[in-house]
């Protein structure tokens, strides 16, 4: 499995509906998720909205297309789009720049 860690910016303004939003993922997200090959997956966010989020998948781009696909995932992404800065009119799953990884201990 590759580790994946990327960083988006939530609105400061947008915060604690971000929070509630992600406190009741629907089921049905969460399944497509799974099913196209995102495991352990976080998000953590700061105070001041800076969103770090970590996964593990066999294929990145892969399962980032995979979601692509789905009808549940194009829903979710319209909904959130509004959460994030600097978007420049990508999807927030499109906008996930993985970090390079300097350090692992095992």
């Amino acid at each position: 499995m590759k580790r994946v860690c990327f960083l988006l910016k939530v609105r400061q303004e947008r915060l604690a509906e971000y929070r509630e939003r992600h406190a009741e993922v629907w089921p049905e997200m969460q399944a497509a998720l799974t099913a196209t090959g995102w495991h352990n997956y976080s998000l953590f966010l700061r105070d001041d909205g800076l969103l770090v989020g970590y996964l593990e998948t066999a294929d990145f781009d892969r399962a980032r297309a995979a979601m692509d696909r789905t009808e549940v995932n194009a829903r979710w992404q319209a909904e959130m789009s509004g959460f994030f800065e600097e978007l420049d009119g990508v999807a927030p799953d499109a906008a996930m720049v993985p970090l390079s990884e300097v350090f692992h201990l095992a």
